[in-house]
């Protein structure tokens, strides 16, 4: 800054600012815009680059603002958005927001394209649909109702994460670190409803590595998400006596058998199902997303998570027929070809697609009878 410039600006300081403004603009040391916002005050140098420009005319200083788009703190960085393709196999560590945000999607569109909820769960595997979607608007999309929980492996520390097994839960997990459930769910950014799957990585909160990695010795305390029930040791020709809920679940199974004109077999075979699947019970947990009596998945087609957890409606999907409700999307014991001639597991199998496809086959006894006592 030159010394009559200087001058020139601690004289603006005394006078007011709307007359101070008219003189700067006159002395070329405010622009029009900065007089009407009152900027009057002296800059300090490193807020200005001054760049030397000589002319035949002589010496002159331009001087360019810091605050040039070029240099703005606040300009959006330039991001590189990969085309999105049809279709995207959710990876460890994937959100729906992180998916949709690596294809310029929004999160809004990419749950509305897959029929999810801003509380849906994705899991590694699942094939999530991205074709079809238009490109985010300027304006950001509507926040969702509570915030989306974090991947349960970003919350981890490392060396202290436990994987998840079959049969774990939460409050089980908690109860073999000595741990609160709500402190884990919190570790996690996961709720009292959360799902969880086998292969999950949990944070365990002030655990060392050697007491995460030491296996469950005793069977979890049901607290927060009840964990399965054992399944029992069933002797040849053993009849599991009915609970009270068990029996509710087998008549509701046995009258819509009944109503759809099943045979005595079919009905059979939908008793060992559900005893081998939820042990007769519309439970709201499962393997990945499996849920309710027949454990059907959402993510395969059986339903929103409020559909199969209506057990009269996954008592009709899993007979199909007629009155499929999935018709078209999943295959009920009507419709399988040669049904009628195969055994039990075999049929039951068919229906499920079961990991364990011979387990059914130890409920037959019992099936039989409880149609008998209550068919």
């Amino acid at each position: 800054m030159s010394l009559s410039e200087s001058t020139n600006r601690r004289m603006l300081g005394t006078v007011p600012i709307a007359i101070a403004g008219s003189i700067a603009v006159t002395l070329n040391l405010l622009t029009p815009a900065q007089a009407a916002t009152g900027e009057v005050r002296d800059r300090a140098p490193e807020n200005r680059d001054v760049t030397a420009n000589r002319d035949a005319g002589g010496a002159r200083n331009t001087i360019r603002s810091a605050a040039a788009p070029e240099a703005s703190a606040t300009a959006p960085a330039q991001v590189e958005i990969a085309a999105a393709p049809t279709s995207y196999r959710v990876q460890t560590g994937d959100t729906v927001s992180g998916i949709a945000a690596r294809f310029g999607m929004s999160t809004a569109a990419v749950l509305a394209l897959n029929g999810l909820s801003w509380k849906s769960l994705i899991f590694p595997g699942q094939v999530l649909a991205l074709s079809g979607a238009a490109k985010p608007a300027a304006a950001p999309a509507p926040a969702p109702p509570a915030p989306a929980p974090a991947p349960a492996a970003a919350h981890a520390p490392s060396g202290t994460s436990y994987t998840v097994a079959r049969g774990d839960t939460v409050s089980g997990i908690a109860a073999k670190f000595g741990l609160r459930t709500s402190a884990v769910l919190s570790a996690n950014g996961l709720s009292g409803a959360s799902i969880i799957y086998p292969g999950q990585k949990l944070a365990i909160p002030g655990m060392t590595t050697a007491a995460v990695n030491t296996p469950i010795a005793a069977p979890a305390t049901v607290v927060t998400a009840p964990a399965p029930a054992p399944t029992p040791v069933i002797q040849p020709g053993q009849v599991v006596p009915l609970t009270d809920e068990m029996r509710a679940n087998a008549q509701l199974i046995i009258r819509i058998g009944h109503q759809e004109g099943v045979p005595a077999q079919g009905i059979v075979i939908a008793l060992a199902a559900a005893a081998q699947e939820s042990g007769l019970k519309n439970v709201r947990y499962g393997d990945r997303d499996s849920l309710g009596l027949f454990q059907q998945r959402p993510s395969t087609g059986w339903g929103t998570p409020d559909q199969v957890l209506d057990p009269t409606r996954a008592t009709l999907a899993f007979y199909g027929g007629a009155n499929n409700p999935n018709k078209g999307r999943t295959r009920g014991l009507l419709d399988i070809p040669g049904w009628t001639s195969m055994s039990v597991t075999q049929a039951a199998q068919a229906v499920q697609i079961s990991a364990f496809p011979t387990a059914y086959a130890k409920w037959e006894t019992s099936a039989r009878a409880w149609l008998a006592q209550l068919g």
